[in-house]
C-alpha cells in the first residue's frame, strides 16, 4: 500500500466521522436530526471500509508452503471473540435498564438498595458467563 492510498484512507477515514458530527452539531439537537446523522455516519463508514478493503486486497498474495493456517483455529478465535463482545453487549443493555430502575427506586426507598444491587450483579454476571466460556474455547485450541 503506497504513502498516497495510507494518507487517502486516513482522511476518508476521518471524513467519515467528522461530516455527520459537524451537520449535527451545527443546529438545534432533535431526534430527526441524531438518527440522521447516525445512518450518514454508518453509510460513508462502511463505504470506507468497502474502498479500504478493496485497496488492502487488491495485490496478490502468496501463502508459504511450510505454514498451513488451519481455518478450525481461526473459527475457535472468532467464536471466543463473539462470546465475550455479544455477551457483553447483552450484560450492558441489561445493566442499563437494572440500573436505572435501581437508581428510581433506592431514590424513593433507600431500604431496598441491597435487593436492586442484586439484579445490577446479576445482570454483570452475563458478562463474566461470556468470558469464561471464551476461556473455555482459547483453551481448547
Amino acid at each position: 500500500m503506497t504513502t498516497l492510498a495510507k494518507i487517502t484512507l486516513a482522511a476518508a477515514l476521518i471524513l467519515s466521522i467528522a461530516i455527520p458530527f459537524g451537520a449535527f452539531a451545527a443546529g438545534e439537537k432533535t431526534k430527526g436530526r441524531y438518527k440522521t446523522a447516525l445512518g450518514v455516519n454508518a453509510l460513508l463508514f462502511m463505504g470506507t471500509i468497502v474502498v479500504a478493503s478493496g485497496m488492502l486486497f487488491s495485490g496478490r498474495a502468496f501463502a508459504a508452503e511450510t505454514a498451513v493456517a488451519s481455518s478450525a483455529a481461526g473459527l475457535g478465535y472468532l467464536a471466543a471473540a463473539l462470546s465475550t463482545g455479544m455477551s457483553c453487549l447483552g450484560g450492558g443493555i441489561a445493566v442499563s435498564a437494572a440500573a436505572s430502575a435501581a437508581l428510581g427506586a433506592i431514590s424513593e426507598d433507600g431500604s431496598i438498595l441491597g435487593k436492586s444491587l442484586i439484579f445490577v450483579g446479576l445482570a454483570e454476571g452475563v458478562c463474566l458467563y461470556g468470558l469464561i466460556i471464551s476461556f473455555m474455547i482459547l483453551g481448547q485450541l
